[in-house]
């Protein structure tokens, strides 16, 4: 009776009940992949018949795109091989694209809990051209990853014993030393070194990079003792714990686990990243960006310590509303979040408003970095000082690593060979929210935009510092300068700081890179407020602010921890250098917190309205 009731209701009311190939105008189309093929297919490879799909998503019409639950292995073999300049990526090209979606509208991607199994060096998800797209519901995992561990076993003054999977990593040696197959049964050598706790599951205390196995670690002899256990001769200078686990990495990052491009209104929902061979999620020149419960992290069912891919989540050269909610990033071999523009060197002036420029980094050639109308900044490299702002007229690119850029005004005749130019259109407003970063390599969250920034109701555990502000036209050439930035209500752990990486100067450092400063040149960055957070520190450095102006720590509880040894060389709990307009009241510092001073350096005492001079010593040079 009410089958029948519902049917008569759609008659009256014009009801259109959905079927798989509906086109029926603002209707939504569900087209289920079992219906390709998709179901039942072991670990053959998969890829085929998600192609025979793909005619069927290139209307413009919303559709869905269905997964039967289930896991699916995906190969190499019938997978679009296509030319793309990653930022951050090595350039190696043809990409190995599995799910490629180009120009295509209205879409979302439903894995209903799938997992989906990739091998070799491949991009899983490929994103070009695309406008309001949702990934959700997906696990993306490796059987043989490229990247390694090893238990620790034994270890003394002579050698040191291991024990690997060789399934799962599959290696070799050749005249004793460890190689691990890459895609093709390339022999890849074991490069760097992590060590993780584990009961924790935390990099342990100044392992991050080089301090994991001491100086001349590599002079080591490798020998087989039985199956997955190998005998490394050698007196390592430091010695990790028996029982904890090394991550060894052997791969360059070449393929992102999600790659978005030139795209807008894109939402990934639910998706777990146990690995990729490069970057977790890479999106550039794309707008209007949503990351929810979106987690990069370790295959736990596998044993695994190390999660997935490098950084987790790198935002280059992007625009609008980025918002990344409720995430983990865990066991990265690289930052957790890096948002960022790509700046570029004049190499020569061709004409009163034409430039000769030139990609500076290895791993940032090729990009298409302007378009007719973008608002572009000119920069005095060695000072970082804005020098104008002109229009783009036209991009012209000469190779993959060179271009003429043309612009709409004449240049300002203090513009020299050897500044840089920033994309100020591809620069994001950027809410972080909710989120988890567990210990990984480096740093947590990298922030260089001069757009609007909310950092709120995080945890942080970074075994670098915990947010990094940079800016840069001279080294990696990541350039932004902040104009207002807000930190608030978010916990920053005893892990925070506990290796040393390049930039970290506290477990907030603001750390842009200017060869050349004096008091004189105007502050790189501006308007940062840190509000209502907890720190537990276990060593001194809280603070690092170097070329800021409107600066305000103000409202923090900070509580001492004695979870590790403290190490760092700065022994000031807030330095502040070359900065204007400090505030630093009303904050709650335990008793026994290390320091409770702070360095002013070209920073004038009147710069800072601060009620701590009585519980605080103060130097300055």
């Amino acid at each position: 009776m009410k089958l029948s009731l519902i049917y008569i209701l759609g008659l009256v009311f014009g009801i259109t009940f959905q079927t798989v190939g509906s086109v029926a105008k603002n209707d939504t189309t569900y087209i289920f992949l079992k219906d390709y093929g998709l179901y039942k297919t072991k670990k053959r490879n998969a890829i085929k018949y998600f192609y025979k799909a793909l005619d069927d998503l290139k209307n413009d019409q919303p559709k869905v795109l269905v997964f039967s639950t289930g896991t699916y292995h995906f190969y190499p073999d019938g997978c679009i091989r296509k030319e793309y300049f990653e930022s951050n990526t090595s350039d190696k090209n043809p990409k190995v694209c599995a799910f490629h979606f180009e120009d295509i509208k209205n879409l979302v991607i439903d894995g209903r809990g799938s997992q989906l199994i990739f091998h070799e060096e491949m991009q899983p998800f490929t994103f070009n051209n695309c406008q309001n797209i949702t990934l959700k519901n997906v696990s993306i995992d490796w059987d043989q990853p490229l990247i390694a561990q090893a238990e620790v076993l034994r270890i003394n003054e002579h050698y040191m014993d291991i024990g690997l999977n060789p399934k799962e990593s599959p290696y070799t040696l050749r005249e004793g030393k460890l190689f691990f197959y890459g895609s093709n049964k390339q022999e890849n050598a074991w490069t760097r070194t992590m060590e993780f706790d584990r009961k924790g599951r935390y990099i342990v205390p100044q392992t991050g990079d080089e301090g994991c196995l001491g100086e001349n670690w590599q002079d080591y002899h490798a020998e087989p003792t039985m199956p997955g256990i190998l005998r490394l001769h050698h007196n390592f200078k430091r010695k990790p714990q028996v029982g904890n686990f090394l991550v060894l990495r052997h791969a360059a990052r070449t393929h992102s686990g999600v790659f978005i491009n030139e795209s807008s209104n894109i939402t990934i929902q639910n998706l777990r990243l146990y690995h990729a061979t490069g970057l977790g999620i890479l999106a550039q020149y794309s707008k209007n960006l949503t990351f929810n419960r979106y987690q990069a992290i370790p295959n736990r069912a596998k044993g695994r310590y190390f999660g997935g891919g490098d950084d987790g989540l790198q935002l280059s050269n992007c625009s609008g509303e980025i918002v990344v909610n409720s995430c983990t990033f865990q066991g990265l071999m690289d930052d957790p979040i890096n948002v960022h523009g790509t700046s570029v060197q004049i190499q020569e002036i061709v004409s009163k408003n034409e430039v000769k420029c030139r990609f500076m980094h290895h791993q940032s050639v090729g990009l298409n970095w302007a378009r007719r109308g973008d608002k572009i900044s000119l920069i005095e490299n060695n000072t970082m000082t804005l020098l104008g702002v002109n229009s783009t007229k036209a991009f012209k690119p000469l190779d993959n690593e060179t271009f003429i850029l043309e612009l709409e005004n004449e240049l300002p005749l203090s513009v020299n060979p050897g500044d840089a130019l920033e994309n100020l259109t591809w620069t994001p407003n950027l809410t972080v929210s909710n989120n988890n970063f567990k210990n990984c390599r480096a740093r947590g969250l990298l922030v260089s935009t001069p757009g609007k920034v909310l950092i709120e109701n995080n945890t942080f555990e970074s075994s670098g510092s915990a947010i990094l502000i940079a800016g840069d036209a001279n080294q990696w050439f990541e350039t932004g300068a902040v104009t207002d930035v807000l930190i608030k209500n978010n916990t920053f752990t005893s892990l925070c700081n506990t290796s040393s990486y390049q930039f970290c100067e506290g477990i907030i450092s603001i750390y842009p890179i200017i060869p050349s400063i004096d008091e004189k040149s105007n502050r790189f960055h501006q308007n940062i407020r840190i509000e209502h957070n907890h720190f537990h520190p276990f060593d001194y450095p809280i603070l690092y602010a170097l070329s800021v102006e409107g600066l305000s720590f103000s409202n923090n509880t900070i509580t001492r921890s004695y979870d590790f040894e403290p190490y760092h060389n700065r022994h000031y709990t807030f330095t502040f250098e070359y900065c204007k307009q400090i505030k630093l009241i009303n904050n709650q510092f335990s008793e026994d917190l290390l320091g409770k001073n702070m360095l002013l350096k070209k920073t004038p005492i009147s710069e800072l309205n601060t009620d701590t001079t009585r519980a605080f010593s103060i130097e300055t040079y």
